[in-house]
């Protein structure tokens, strides 16, 4: 990988990773536009820089994960779905995160969901809650669990979920970034974990790992606390046409023949 790619890539996740768009259907085309040959450096860098990510909510919302052991409580109410359903649909997540067709369509159905989803949620927000409790919680990560499917956005499944149950805009976002950090810990320490050999062998471009990290930690710090007051003031529907429109493009990539590559 060039220092330029390594750039991209981590500008890519860091705006993504958060956002209801799909960090998979960027990654990919991201990648297949760059030429990136995917060895297995590139994968665990991928892999790798979603810690920056993690660390940028941890940072922004600092206060609120030395408030109480109540709220560590809730998030794992909120991660066990996903963590129990992650292991044993493990091998069927695995098949269809190689095909390209899934993610383009879960795109295009996911946006056109946002598309109507704040008439869907239209009610006044000074009536809806401003706090997660338990069985909320462990609802979104039910809902969570979604976003397993290549293209369907951990961030739009949660956020959703949370609308779902009357929480505001705002405070389903937040929710929805405080419950990234075990799921997106989790994953990746697994998966760093399944390739810690590949880790020793490329110790001598840990600096480019580094380097990934720290731009999407500050890209994705940047880009969460302007996602939610953007979010309370224009709602879903400027996204669900943004996902519909990359849906197609990764529709007629692959028809005109473009050999599109899954992000692991």
């Amino acid at each position: 990988m060039t220092i330029l790619e390594v750039i991209i890539l981590a500008i890519v996740e860091g705006i993504t990773e958060f956002l209801p768009i799909s960090s998979t259907g960027h990654m990919i085309i991201a990648s297949t536009l760059m030429g990136i040959e995917k060895d297995p450096f590139v994968k665990l860098f991928e892999v790798s820089i979603q810690f920056g990510a993690i660390l940028a909510v941890v940072v922004l919302y600092f206060r609120r994960f030395f408030k109480n052991l109540k709220f560590y409580a809730v998030l794992i109410a909120g991660f066990i779905p996903t963590g129990i359903l992650g292991l044993l649909l493990k091998k069927r997540i695995d098949h269809l995160l190689e095909n390209v067709e899934v993610v383009a369509i879960s795109l295009l159905l996911g946006g056109i969901v946002l598309i109507f989803i704040d008439r869907l949620f239209s009610s006044d927000e000074k009536d809806d809650k401003t706090e997660v409790d338990y069985k909320t919680a462990f609802w979104i990560g039910l809902i969570q669990s979604i976003s397993m499917v290549p293209g369907v956005s951990r961030s739009a499944a949660t956020i959703i979920g949370g609308l779902t149950q009357k929480l505001t805009r705002k405070t389903a976002a937040e929710f929805s970034f405080f419950l990234a950090v075990p799921t997106m810990f989790a994953a990746t320490c697994k998966s760093m974990w399944d390739e810690k050999a590949l880790l020793v062998e490329s110790a001598d471009k840990i600096w480019l790992l580094l380097l990934g990290n720290g731009i999407a930690f500050v890209v994705a710090y940047f880009a969460m606390a302007g996602f939610v007051n953007f979010l309370n003031k224009n709602g879903f529907r400027i996204f669900g046409y943004y996902r519909i429109a990359l849906g197609l493009t990764l529709i007629v990539l692959l028809q005109m023949g473009v050999p599109l590559q899954i992000v692991d």
